[in-house]
């Protein structure tokens, strides 16, 4: 246990456990005197994307409060998100076309802000999108999050959610931010038609711009996010 640990079960308890996958443990924690819930994460491995995370502050994206390592063990106290994920609306039906560029241009500006300190997501998709009681949208779950590194040709680790992982997160060269571009495409194509592309493409006016974000070819797809959002907010 780390000096964090042992802080957090003196003040908080167990409300629900979100995550618990072997890798990882995602853990709501209630402070009673407080009224108050966080998130506690813990996983093996270090906190890198974390300790950036800390640096920033964008409403699109958790506040993440501390982070202790030790042993080869991560805690990490997170911002708790009272919300719906846009997988939960899907239940009761599709998002119409506005309703789609809004969620996806808050999940753009959540990228712009990984980006600019080196972060790809890497794990867009419907469970990983929450939108909250006022109407906040905000981009969760950094487990498969790795910074880029321009020395790199491949990344390290495979890792993604199949159907909505880009081709070049399975070894063929390093992911970047084009990579999180692709997803988001794959994201929107399932919001307006509760489909994969590759099983229904989207027919309408957001068309033009789910098949650029999801070429096989980064180099054409969206060069970054900043220049999908003008063009989502141009349709």
């Amino acid at each position: 246990m780390n000096w964090l640990d042992g802080v957090i079960e003196d003040k908080y308890r167990i409300v629900s456990v979100l995550k618990d996958n072997g890798k990882s443990k995602i853990v709501r924690l209630r402070n009673t005197e407080l009224n108050k819930d966080i998130v506690k994460i813990k996983f093996d491995g270090i906190g890198e994307i974390y300790e950036r995370l800390l640096e920033i502050s964008q409403q699109n994206l958790p506040t993440i409060y501390d982070v202790a390592e030790k042993d080869g063990k991560c805690t990490v106290i997170e911002e708790f998100i009272d919300g719906a994920t846009v997988s939960d609306i899907l239940m009761s039906g599709l998002y119409t076309e506005a309703g789609a560029i809004s969620v996806c241009t808050s999940v753009c500006d959540a990228l712009f802000a990984l980006h600019s300190i080196g972060i790809i997501h890497r794990d867009i998709k419907p469970e990983n999108v929450m939108v909250d009681s006022n109407g906040r949208v905000v981009l969760i779950d950094f487990d498969a999050a790795r910074i880029f590194k321009d020395y790199r040709s491949q990344d390290t680790r495979i890792i993604g959610t199949t159907g909505y992982a880009a081709p070049e997160q399975f070894g063929i060269s390093q992911t970047d931010e084009r990579t999180d571009i692709f997803s988001l495409g794959i994201l929107m194509n399932v919001m307006l038609t509760g489909e994969h592309p590759s099983k229904k493409s989207y027919s309408g006016k957001l068309r033009r711009i789910i098949d650029k974000c999801i070429q096989i070819d980064p180099k054409k797809r969206y060069a970054n996010v900043t220049e999908l959002k003008n063009c989502l907010k141009n349709i």
